[in-house]
């Protein structure tokens, strides 16, 4: 199955929480799927720069370890949006469930 399109709500979900960079936004991604959704740098970048774009997350710089790190965060457009796709999410699943059963 394709998750792509989901993304985007998974990032904005994960950054709900509290600010993060670009490798933990995947590893808790893959972490709570218990490992189905595992997206790569090349899908997860392109999809925290177009939330950037539009205004959902923002960005800065930042440094732990010694390491310079850009963190993102969600920002209130983010959160609408963020809990326009949740409730849209779930009248589509419960809809999915309806045709498939409990599978």
């Amino acid at each position: 199955m394709n998750f792509k399109g989901t993304l985007p709500t998974l990032i904005l979900e994960a950054l709900a929480a509290e600010p993060s960079y670009g490798y933990r936004i995947a590893q808790g991604i893959k972490e709570r799927s218990q490992g189905v959704l595992d997206f790569k740098e090349g899908t997860l970048y392109p999809a925290l720069h177009k939330l950037e774009n539009e205004g959902q997350v923002e960005s800065y710089e930042t440094v732990e370890n010694g390491r310079s790190r850009r963190c993102y965060r969600i920002t209130k457009a983010g959160r609408a949006v963020l809990a326009k796709d949740r409730a849209k999410w779930r009248e589509l699943s419960r809809a999915v469930t309806m045709i498939l059963g409990e599978a």
